[in-house]
């Protein structure tokens, strides 16, 4: 995977939630006002991509306060997709977790996004499970 200078990577760089709307809604997500600002306490850490300033990429790592780190909500600015960047925020959560003295970085994805994690991001398949909470009722 090539490394784009003029990318900026930023392990728990500054983030507003106004970004992370403007980051959502520009590759046709949903986006929710006020979830930065909520979810930021209970992460151990994020990295931020930007590119002139803009942010451009994303990814959050949450932990069990252990071994274990979990990515959660990659994101890529829509026009920015696959230029490497999302590889690249994701080395730098492995890299920032293994700093932590997590020994284990789990991630979930749908199977289109296979390749991406597991071909790109060097991510092993496992066997795992899933319970959909809001189906329990």
């Amino acid at each position: 995977m090539r490394e784009n200078p003029a990318v900026v990577i930023a392990w728990r760089g500054p983030l507003s939630d106004d970004e992370m709307v403007d980051l959502v809604a520009s590759h046709g997500g949903t986006p929710v006002p006020g979830w930065w600002d909520r979810i930021r306490p209970h992460s151990l850490g994020w990295v931020t991509a930007r590119t002139g300033g803009s942010l451009v990429g994303f990814v959050n790592v949450a932990w069990d306060g252990g071994d274990h780190a979990f990515l959660i909500d990659t994101k890529t600015r829509g026009d920015r997709q696959r230029q490497g960047i999302g590889a690249m925020v994701v080395r730098a959560a492995a890299e920032g977790a293994r700093t932590a003295g997590c020994e284990w970085l789990h991630v979930d994805y749908r199977p289109e996004l296979r390749s991406f994690y597991v071909g790109a991001c060097g991510f092993r398949e496992t066997d795992a499970g899933l319970v959909h909470l809001p189906s329990l009722r």
